[in-house]
Order: C-alpha cells, then sequence, then structure tokens
C-alpha cells in the first residue's frame, strides 16, 4: 500500500514531500533571507496543497546556493540561529509540518559546517547535524564531528539525516540505523553523471539496514550551467523504489512510509536481518551468533591507524588539484577578512 503517494494515508503512515529545489543565484547576503523566504513560501504551499503531509525535505545548497566561487565567502554563510533560519522554523510552526533544511554554516574555528536541522511541526529544532563526509575534492567544508544524531518524528518514525557524499560511505546509513533510525533522510545536491550511483546508494542503503530512505536533489541549472538532478526517491525497506522524482526544478514528489514497517522487519525477519546479523555471526551453529571484530578496517579505524594498501599511491589528498588552496588556507579563507583566493568552478554538490 502506498495511499496514492501520501493522499490517502495508510493507518501508521508518515507522509513525507521532497522539494526538488532550484538552485538559487546566492551573490550578496540580502539574498540569504530572500531566499529564505521563498522556501518558507514553497513549504507553505506544500503543506496547504496536501494537508496530509507530515514532513516536508529540502536539498543540500538549497538556502546558500551550489556556487563554489561562494563557499568562503563569510558574509554569505549563516548562522545557526540567524534570521535565515529563524523564517525556516517559523514557517514550519505556522504551517503545522516538520521540515528539513539544508545550511552552509559560520564556523569560528575554522572551514564553514555543511549542515542540516529537521523542525517539528512547533518550529523546534529536533536534530541537528553535521557533514561528516564532505564531497572531496570538490568541498572545502570541516567534516563534522557530531556523529549520527536520530530524533523521534511523526508517526513512529526515528529519523536520521545524512547528507549527499554520505550516503556513498554504507558506514554512514549504518550507524543511522544502528542508533535506531527507520528513516534516512538523505539531502544532496548531485548532478546528473551521479545519477546511477545516487539510485543504487539509496537503495542499497535502505535494504542494508532495513530502513526507508527518503533522498532529493536540487534541480536546474548552478551559476556554472551545470544542472543538478533533482531525482527524488523514496525506497523501501527491502530496498524497493517507491517513489522516483525527475529533473524539474521545484516539483514537489510525495510519498508514504509506515515506520512500524521497517520496526517489524528489524524484529522478525530471519534471512537478510542483516543490522542485527552483523554482530551476531553464525548463530545457528554460535549460540548468540560470535561478536568478536574480525575486519581489520574497523578496528584500525578505531586506533587511528586507518591505512589503505595504496595509501601511498593516492593522487588525491587535498583539494589543490581541484582548485582549493592548502587546507590551512581554506581554513583561513573562511574567517572574515580571508583571502579571496580562486575558487573551483567545475560541478559541485556532494
Amino acid at each position: 500500500m502506498t495511499g496514492l503517494d501520501g493522499l490517502n494515508p495508510s493507518p501508521g503512515a508518515l507522509v513525507v514531500g521532497m522539494v526538488q529545489a532550484r538552485i538559487p543565484v546566492i551573490a550578496r547576503p540580502a539574498d540569504l533571507q530572500a531566499q529564505a523566504d521563498r522556501l518558507a513560501d514553497l513549504l507553505r504551499r506544500a503543506k496547504r496543497g496536501m494537508p496530509t503531509l507530515d514532513l516536508v525535505v529540502f536539498p543540500e545548497y538549497s538556502l546558500n546556493g551550489l556556487d563554489p566561487q561562494t563557499f568562503l565567502d563569510d558574509t554569505l554563510l549563516v548562522d545557526r540561529d540567524g534570521p535565515e533560519v529563524t523564517t525556516l522554523l517559523t514557517a514550519c510552526a505556522e504551517a503545522g509540518v516538520w521540515g528539513c533544511f539544508s545550511l552552509m554554516e559560520r564556523n569560528p574555528g575554522g572551514a564553514p559546517w555543511n549542515s542540516g536541522v529537521v523542525v517539528d511541526d512547533t518550529g523546534t529544532v529536533q536534530l541537528y547535524y553535521r557533514k561528516l563526509h564532505p564531497w572531496v575534492p570538490m568541498e572545502p567544508w570541516q567534516p563534522g564531528d557530531l556523529g549520527i544524531p536520530v530524533c523521534d518524528g511523526p508517526a513512529g518514525s526515528k529519523l536520521a539525516l545524512i547528507i549527499c557524499h554520505d550516503g556513498m560511505l554504507p558506514e554512514v546509513a549504518r550507524e543511522a540505523a544502528y542508533r535506531g533510525a527507520n528513516v534516512i533522510l538523505r539531502t544532496a545536491g548531485y548532478t546528473h553523471p551521479i545519477a546511477q550511483s545516487w539510485r543504487i546508494t539509496n537503495q542499497s542503503n535502505a535494504f542494508h539496514n532495513l530502513a526507508y530512505t527518503v533522498s532529493v536533489c536540487m534541480a536546474g541549472p548552478d551559476p556554472n550551467g551545470v544542472w543538478s538532478q533533482g531525482a527524488a526517491m523514496v525506497c523501501d525497506v527491502d530496498g524497493t523504489v517507491l517513489v522516483e522524482g525527475d529533473a524539474t526544478p521545484d516539483r514537489l514528489v510525495t510519498a508514504e512510509v509506515v515506520p512500524s514497517r521497517a520496526d517489524d522487519a528489524r524484529r522478525g525477519w530471519g534471512v537478510e536481518n542483516n543490522v542485527y546479523q552483523l554482530g551476531h555471526r553464525g548463530y545457528v551453529a554460535v549460540e548468540g551468533g560470535a561478536r568478536d571484530n574480525p575486519y581489520t578496517w574497523v578496528a584500525d579505524l578505531a586506533a587511528g591507524s586507518y591505512r589503505v594498501p595504496w595509501e601511498d599511491e593516492v593522487v588525491h589528498v587535498d583539494g589543490t588539484r581541484a582548485g582549493w588552496p592548502a587546507p590551512e588556507q581554506v581554513r583561513a579563507r573562511a574567517q572574515p577578512g580571508g583571502s579571496a583566493a580562486p575558487a573551483p568552478t567545475g560541478p559541485s554538490g556532494g
């Protein structure tokens, strides 16, 4: 049952709307508030047009834009308690709907954070996340330091947010599931060359973790004429694609998910209950399953000694070949008055 993508919600359904937001042009500080007002209007209109909506998800970069030339301009960043974010929180309260928003956030200690918030229908932030894995070498963001938070959401959901390239690393979605998330949101700015990887990782993240995945990219051309793909998508717990969007800017793609189905699968599945079975290997032969760690990379990562066999042959180990300065200069540029070295002009958003 899909309830006609949320028009007729099933019992226990969470109805989600994914906005394939048009890439904004952000050239001056006033543009940020104008874009916040626009996103707030899109959220209100989505809820008016489809009153069954419980959660409206906006993609990465939908507030700050997707022009690398502006990424480290301190005047074109936002603060968590700034007026732009307040506008979005207020819209959730006024519309009576949950929202998920992206922000490129000032970081007094270094390069900006690529952050996201999940906001409830009273305008209260329930989840705050910093992107763990910036899309290197194209993005200059400070890597996140908060792990993968999970919050209670509508209809018995437990929500996690991962951002764009995070979803290409299976360990990120697994961490979200391990912490209890049964609905994993993924916001992105990906362009069309990533379409196949986007689709299969959304599906695999769902199946590997018996979780719903709810994913959406920006849509339309960036200032360099490179199009983001839109490609809103919801996957069932077995990886089946329930709903899939297109490349239409500002299109609202809707779907329903039933969080209790994910919970039931995690409790009741035998074959392919992979989240549980990872830590209970071979429980048919070993009571309770083997619980040792057979994975070298897990032990090495925990010990701070992660090193691949081809470590010394890796070509890209900073952003210089993609046009960014050395890391210490990236951090310096992110501060007020930082130098204005050229930024990459190629496809961005990950």
